[in-house]
């Protein structure tokens, strides 16, 4: 099975670790896609691209789409998004998002990741809860109540979390994270971002 993938280094090492048995490729433009006429499956995980370019590939496009929908972009059937967050690549796990046919279902039997089925909104499930937990932690470092490291050691202590709210953050990215509470606070106030969530991320953009 031949696969090709528009990725950073980062999602690339996540997305082929450990997977093997697979003809993975690697393009520096997602433009070249259309040369592979043999591959399989595509992988598109850097953001801001038109997907509406993948509409002739006539095989499964999976975009890195955390935030924006597939009807918000205009997508065509054969594009479905996951979330390409930093962690999630390498999980066996993923929530999916499109219309799943055989050469969808074949790609990840082979890729030996199980897939489910979500609704296609913003944030799927699992960004939506870790969204809101590191929120939350930075309502509490707002509010004095504890240090970041100490935050952190309480919640991989107190839930079995492989990282606590703040060093998940900075894997992930707290512009991400910011991102993704604020289209989520559109229709729902309980995600509006903690003020000391917006100022990290200005800093940082400064």
């Amino acid at each position: 099975m031949k696969v090709i993938v528009f990725a950073n280094d980062t999602q690339w090492n996540e997305l082929t670790n450990n997977r093997t048995g697979i003809d993975w490729q690697k393009v520096d433009d997602y433009n070249d896609f259309n040369k592979y006429t043999d591959a399989d499956a595509f992988f598109c995980l850097l953001q801001g691209v038109d997907v509406t370019a993948f509409k002739n590939l006539n095989k499964p496009v999976i975009i890195n789409s955390t935030i924006n929908s597939l009807n918000a972009l205009k997508a065509p059937s054969n594009v479905l998004r996951i979330n390409g967050w930093t962690t999630f690549l390498n999980r066996q796990t993923w929530e999916i998002a499109g219309k799943l046919n055989e050469q969808t279902i074949a790609l990840f039997n082979r890729l030996n990741i199980k897939i489910q089925n979500v609704a296609d909104e913003p944030g799927f499930i699992a960004a939506r809860v870790i969204a809101m937990i590191i929120n939350e932690a930075y309502f509490a470092l707002g509010e004095d109540v504890s240090s970041k490291k100490e935050i952190d050691i309480a919640m991989k202590l107190g839930t079995n979390y492989p990282y606590g709210p703040f060093e998940w953050g900075t894997l992930i990215g707290e512009e991400n994270i910011l991102l993704l509470l604020q289209k989520l606070s559109e229709t729902d106030t309980r995600y509006l971002p903690a003020d000391f969530l917006v100022t990290e991320v200005k800093n940082k953009k400064a």
